[in-house]
C-alpha cells in the first residue's frame, strides 16, 4: 500500500486540522500511506454539500446531520463491511453517548466519530468560583453583562433543541409529528429571547468561535456562555491569554443536564475514492481507543472515543474538560438527520433569530417552526 496519497478534508480550526496531520505523519511512518489535508471553515462545514466534496477528496471530516442528504447521494462508501466485524464492534463500544450511532443511517454505518461534543458551559474559572447550575442563575449573571451566547445560524436552532429537550419534550425527528411541542416551543423561545436581549447584539452573528474567542482575549469582561459546542482547545494552557473551563449544561427542567442537540465530527471515506480500502483504513485506525487517547488529543484534538475522554492526562491537561461535561454529553439528543434536513436547519435558525430579536407572539415562530419541518421531507 505504500506509495499512496490521499488527500483530505477537515475543517478550519486547530481542534479540526492540527490532530489530523500529526496522525497522518504516524500513519505515514506506519504504512507509507501519505494524507494531504485541506481544510474549510466553520460555516462551509455545517452547510458545504458533501457530494462536491466527496468528488476530490479520499477521506472527508463531516457533521452527523448530513448522513441522510449523502445517503441518498450515494457519495460515501459504508465502512461496515463484513472482514471488519471485530474492529466496528470495537469502536462502537467506544462511544460516548450517540456519538457512534449518530452516523449510522438506513442500517450502514456512514462514518466514524473523531470528535464528539454537545452544547455545554463554556466559564472563566478566574472570574467566577463555580459555574452555575440553573438556567435563573444564567440570567442573574446575564444581568450584570458577563454573559455572551452564540446565535449564528444554525446555532440559536441549536439552542431551541436543547431547551425543548432540556424541560422534558425533544423536538421531533420524524415525518408525521410536529416538530416542537406548541407550549414548550413557546417556553423555549422565549427564554431565549429574554437572554438575547441581556447579552451584546452581535451575538446574533457570532459563533462558538467567536464567542469564545472574545470571552478568551486579554482584558474579557465575559465569564460565561451558557449554550456553547465545547471546544477543548480553549482549556489548553497558552491557547488564548485567559483559559476557558467547561462543565455540564445549566438545567431549565428537572431531569438534569439531559437534551442538549449533539454535535461532534466524523470521518468518511469517498464513494469514488480510487484507494477505498487505504482511505477506510486510516478511518478505522484513527478513531480507535489507542490514538484517540493520546496522539490525537495531544495534537489538540477532541476525542469521539471514550478512551480519550477517560485519559487521565487529557483531563487534566483541559481544567478537567471531559471529566466535566460527560454527563451531559451522554444525555444528548440526537436531532433530526433526513434528507431535507439541512435546508431546514439553515431556514429554522435564520426564523427562529427573527423572533428572538423582535417582539412577535412566540407562538407564531412555533407555527412556522412545524411548518418548515412537515415542507423539509421530500
Amino acid at each position: 500500500m505504500g506509495g499512496v496519497t490521499l488527500k483530505g478534508m477537515t475543517w478550519s480550526h486547530p481542534r479540526g486540522y492540527d490532530p489530523m496531520v500529526a496522525c497522518s505523519d504516524d500513519w505515514l511512518q506506519k504504512t507509507g500511506v501519505s494524507i494531504e489535508w485541506d481544510k474549510r471553515s466553520l460555516q462551509d462545514f455545517e452547510s458545504f454539500p458533501v457530494e462536491e466534496l466527496a468528488r476530490r477528496y479520499d477521506l472527508i471530516v463531516i457533521d452527523h446531520p448530513h448522513v441522510g442528504q449523502i445517503t441518498a447521494e450515494n457519495c460515501l462508501a459504508p465502512l461496515d463491511g463484513p472482514s471488519r466485524k471485530a474492529a466496528f464492534t470495537a469502536l462502537a463500544k467506544g462511544s460516548v453517548g450517540k456519538s457512534f450511532p449518530s452516523y449510522n443511517w438506513q442500517g450502514r454505518q456512514w462514518a466514524f466519530p473523531i470528535d464528539a461534543a454537545t452544547q455545554v458551559l463554556a466559564f472563566r474559572p478566574d472570574r467566577l468560583d463555580a459555574p452555575p447550575t440553573t438556567w435563573a442563575e444564567v440570567l442573574d449573571l446575564a444581568k450584570t453583562g458577563e454573559v455572551l451566547l452564540p446565535l449564528r445560524p444554525p446555532h440559536s436552532l441549536m439552542c431551541l433543541f436543547t431547551l425543548c429537550g432540556n424541560l422534558g419534550h425533544p423536538c421531533s425527528v420524524e415525518r408525521g409529528r410536529p416538530f416542537i411541542d406548541a407550549e414548550t416551543g413557546v417556553q423555549a423561545i422565549e427564554m431565549i429571547r429574554e437572554l438575547a436581549a441581556l447579552v451584546d447584539p452581535a451575538c446574533i452573528g457570532m459563533d462558538p468561535i467567536a464567542v469564545l474567542d472574545l470571552m478568551g482575549e486579554d482584558g474579557a469582561r465575559y465569564s460565561l456562555s451558557p449554550l456553547i459546542y465545547g471546544y477543548v482547545s480553549y482549556s489548553l494552557e497558552g491557547f488564548r491569554a485567559n483559559r476557558i473551563a467547561f462543565a455540564d449544561m445549566p438545567v431549565a427542567g428537572a431531569r438534569g443536564p439531559v437534551g442538549s442537540a449533539l454535535g461532534g465530527t466524523g470521518i468518511a471515506v469517498s464513494a469514488f475514492s480510487e484507494h477505498r480500502e487505504a482511505a477506510i483504513d486510516f478511518a478505522y485506525w484513527i478513531a480507535g481507543g489507542a490514538v484517540q487517547a493520546d496522539r490525537y488529543w495531544r495534537f489538540g484534538g477532541q476525542p469521539g472515543h471514550a478512551a480519550g475522554w477517560e485519559d487521565e492526562a487529557a483531563n487534566a491537561a483541559t481544567l478537567g474538560f471531559y471529566r466535566n461535561t460527560r454527563s451531559t454529553l451522554e444525555g444528548a439528543w440526537l436531532r433530526p438527520r433526513h434528507d431535507g434536513y439541512m435546508p431546514f436547519q439553515e431556514a429554522a435558525s435564520q426564523r427562529i433569530n427573527r423572533a428572538v430579536t423582535s417582539a412577535e407572539p412566540a407562538a407564531k415562530a412555533v407555527a412556522d417552526l412545524n411548518d418548515l419541518f412537515v415542507k423539509s421531507f421530500r
